[in-house]
């Protein structure tokens, strides 16, 4: 399978707040698993980016290039059991969970054997075998299923925790501060993330939004609000490590904001000619990929032939799943009729 093995790493801080350089608090295992994760996603998504422009993959496509540390991170924080929701910029964090990208890939062509059995495409990844609730199409929807699905793992005495993504355009919507009240008053175990890349579509947030701040929307609700600096692997574990903790212990509900950057527009149809090319550059000198690489090569935990070896064999996984994709079938028009409910032969179609 084209998926990659996750080491252990757990932070010796334990998810504590902390200061300067907080390099120390992570071992080679845990920044060598961010970097290998980080660049099978960016390299998966540049080549999803290609094949889309060859119209290989059509439809909508989102592209994560740019905010990888804010899956990474997450991921080596949490554990497993523990489930998530994103929206529909949702290939990258299922191959950090360690979704065969095969499957992915295949899911974009609309392929019979992509995970969603071709039905889904793009925005709607799903793999309940690691915890990947699936991406959602609907702005903000996922919101209230994620305050659900944690409210279950409540229920259900489980320990197990949910983190629930969304975009900065996504906190006005009436559902996320419908599931932030209720999240808050049930102490529900949820973890709340707004990925704020700055702009929603193609609409900046100081545009659109009259708190610039999105973290301090939780406070209205007396949640525990922190922004998180989401180009640093460091930050988003640690941040997220603290907010399970304190889910775990039944103290409720955390709302982190990650300050991130998308390189591409908003969806590949997307120019980007809201933003100038010094505003990307300067994000670009954030890349997290490049930060964890800089960790990795200043004390020694690898070699830059080492890293060089890494990439050529995220190549490779990358091949594998096209080759994958594009030797695999489309479903049967028969599929359309199929999963639509449990029960198998309710009379759902009327002559």
């Amino acid at each position: 399978m084209a998926t990659l093995e996750k080491e252990s790493t757990k932070s010796k801080n334990n998810g504590k707040a902390v200061k300067g350089d907080v390099s120390e608090l992570f071992g080679k295992d845990t920044y060598m698993w961010w970097y290998e994760s980080m660049q099978y996603m960016r390299k998966f998504e540049e080549k999803a980016g290609q094949l889309y422009g060859q119209q290989k993959i059509k439809g909508f496509c989102h592209l994560y290039i740019g905010q990888e540390a804010c899956a990474s991170g997450v991921v080596s924080a949490l554990r497993k059991g523990d489930k998530y929701l994103t929206s529909y910029r949702d290939h990258a964090l299922p191959l950090a969970l360690g979704t065969d990208g095969k499957k992915i890939m295949a899911e974009l062509f609309a392929k019979e054997t992509g995970i969603s059995k071709g039905k889904g495409g793009s925005m709607h990844i799903f793999d309940k075998e690691v915890g990947f609730m699936g991406g959602h199409g609907i702005v903000g929807a996922q919101i209230p299923l994620g305050a659900g699905i944690a409210f279950a793992e409540m229920y259900n005495n489980t320990g197990n925790v949910c983190i629930c993504y969304m975009g900065d355009g996504a906190v006005r919507q009436g559902a996320f501060h419908e599931a932030m009240n209720m999240a808050m008053l049930w102490k529900i175990p949820v973890i709340f993330v707004i990925e704020n890349n700055g702009y929603a579509m193609g609409t900046s947030v100081a545009r659109t939004s009259n708190v610039r701040e999105l973290y301090t929307l939780g406070e209205s609700y007396d949640m525990p609000s922190v922004p998180v600096d989401g180009m640093r692997c460091e930050d988003v574990h640690i941040a997220v490590s603290k907010a399970a903790e304190r889910a775990r212990k039944g103290e409720g509900p955390t709302l982190l904001e990650f300050r991130t950057y998308r390189y591409r527009g908003h969806s590949m149809s997307d120019p980007a000619k809201y933003r100038s090319k010094e505003e990307v550059e300067h994000y670009k000198a954030q890349d997290p990929i490049e930060q964890v690489r800089e960790v990795i090569l200043k004390k020694k935990y690898a070699s830059e032939a080492d890293l060089e070896a890494i990439d050529e064999k995220i190549k490779s996984l990358v091949q594998e799943c096209v080759d994958f994709a594009e030797n695999s079938n489309y479903p049967d028009p028969s599929e359309a009729y199929k999963d639509v409910y449990v029960q198998t032969d309710y009379p759902f179609i009327l002559e």
